[in-house]
């Protein structure tokens, strides 16, 4: 079971990398911020897989289910980063409104968003049944971030579509707005579970 919780981790890794990476260029060159969004957190979200697959592997050497500072700091970093993404989304969102942006394309964010939210409900199956097969909080927790971008391809998938069909250059800005509050409320949730946390030299959020 642990070997399939690794493959999860790493699969997991390699998809949001790929995911970020087209996300961001299609995002950037379309000017299309939802999607340009929905990239940059495919890539902080890398950081909640690492945690994971960093976990099996201490596991595996050590026998020990306790967590330690790199998860600690892992945690920590990418709360913070989520949360400045949120905050520069909404700046963008607001901006955009005022100046009445239109994107030049949403299709590859409507293409983009459906491969996402099949991947990522998949995962998301896998991963509860992992977690529960072992008892594990921090496989679950990673499933509920599955589950969060999940929700993000949703709104990545509407809003893209939305401005695509009804050609409302706002749309594609309250699309990203609306990403803003899920990165802020997964922020929030990296932060407690950083702070939550006993490493092993003792210290204590």
């Amino acid at each position: 079971m642990w070997n399939r919780v690794q493959w999860l981790a790493w699969f997991t890794i390699a998809y949001n990398l790929a995911e970020g990476a087209v996300s961001v260029w299609f995002g950037y060159n379309d000017e299309a911020l939802a999607l340009f969004g929905f990239g940059a957190d495919s890539f902080i979200e890398v950081g909640s897989a690492v945690v994971i697959a960093h976990m099996v592997a201490r596991l595996r050497r050590q026998g020990s289910d306790q967590r330690d500072n790199f998860e600690r700091s892992a945690l920590r970093a990418t709360g913070i980063l989520l949360q400045a993404l949120a905050i520069i989304l909404v700046l963008t969102s607001v901006l955009a409104m005022v100046s009445h942006h239109e994107p030049e394309s949403t299709t590859v964010g409507t293409v983009v968003s459906l491969v996402s939210m099949a991947t990522m409900w998949w995962l998301i199956r896998e991963k509860v049944h992992c977690g529960k097969a072992l008892n594990s909080a921090p496989i679950l927790a990673d499933a509920a971030c599955s589950r969060a971008c999940l929700h993000m391809s949703f709104v990545l998938f509407l809003s893209s579509l939305a401005a695509s069909f009804f050609g409302i250059g706002y749309l594609d800005a309250a699309g990203a707005a609306v990403l803003s509050w899920f990165a802020y409320k997964e922020g929030l949730e990296s932060l407690d579970k950083a702070r939550g946390i006993v490493c092993s030299d003792g210290c204590h959020g």
